[in-house]
């Protein structure tokens, strides 16, 4: 499991971009045939993917290399971009067609990651925090996420947010996850951009041809840095950095967000004209 560690943004604005790359790109979520798993100290979250192809995948302490205990004392959300799957923990199964969400709270430790043809697997992207107590888990297939529908043609940013783990949807200690979707046409997500201090979040860009890419902007609001990023890697966006993007063709994003509030609009908005 590959850590990456917590950065002051005096620092992050004196580093090249290989190093940026180094400290703020995951460059593999899915593996095939595998659990891989990143460690991020923002928060302590945790994010990845498996990809079952030959049989089930277990992941527990010993797959990722962490202390017995430390995933039972963790909530887990997982969205599957693949072919139908399932996912399992203690006797409960969850049968997870493409796009259908899961929220898993804390308690357990190992769970099973199937899927229901070799010739069509899963990929389930899975994000985890600590959580201070259990909460039930919650099947979330899409269409019943709560979507929120935004932006305007004319600024290239019309685009659906569908809401997975959220307050009006389950419960659960910190973590929020969603999907959003840009429409055929639209390229710009979060712009005008913003920050929130109390959480930190990752995205993770996907459904976007492979020799498409896009750019990410983070940073400060006056020493603002780019990352170009290729289909299904993700970012890691600190709670005191801009986080936004545009591709060179439309594309989807997982967001997944931990801190010590649940409230999706608390931010602080940055005037464009702001930004340097």
């Amino acid at each position: 499991m590959h850590l990456y560690r917590s950065n002051h943004p005096e620092d992050v604005a004196t580093l090249n971009t290989a190093q940026l790359r180094d400290r703020f790109l995951i460059e593999e979520i899915f593996r095939d045939g595998a659990v891989a798993m990143s460690y991020v100290q923002d928060d302590r979250m945790i994010v990845g993917g498996a990809v079952p192809t030959d049989g089930p995948l277990v992941l527990d302490d010993a797959t990722i290399g962490v202390q017995a205990g430390t995933l039972s004392r963790r909530e887990f959300g997982v969205i599957n971009l693949g072919g139908p799957g399932e996912v399992g923990f203690g006797n409960n199964r969850f049968d997870m067609a493409a796009r259908d969400g899961l929220y898993m709270g804390a308690g357990q430790h190992a769970f099973t990651f199937a899927s229901a043809s070799a010739d069509d697997p899963a990929r389930f992207y899975i994000a985890s925090t600590p959580a201070h107590r259990a909460y039930d888990a919650h099947h979330i297939p899409f269409e019943r996420t709560i979507a929120l529908h935004l932006g305007d043609p004319a600024k290239a940013n019309v685009r659906t947010i569908h809401q997975y783990v959220h307050p009006e949807i389950c419960k659960s200690a910190q973590l929020l996850m969603g999907m959003t979707m840009l429409e055929s046409g639209s390229n710009w997500n979060t712009m005008p951009c913003h920050t929130h201090d109390r959480r930190m979040e990752v995205y993770f860009y996907f459904d976007l041809p492979p020799e498409e890419r896009v750019f990410h902007f983070m940073g400060a609001v006056d020493e603002t840095r780019h990352l170009v990023v290729a289909p299904e890697q993700g970012v890691i966006a600190p709670s005191w950095s801009i986080h936004s993007g545009v591709g060179t063709a439309s594309y989807s994003f997982i967001w997944s967000m931990a801190g010590e509030n649940q409230v999706f609009d608390d931010m602080d908005g940055v005037a464009t004209s702001a930004l340097r």
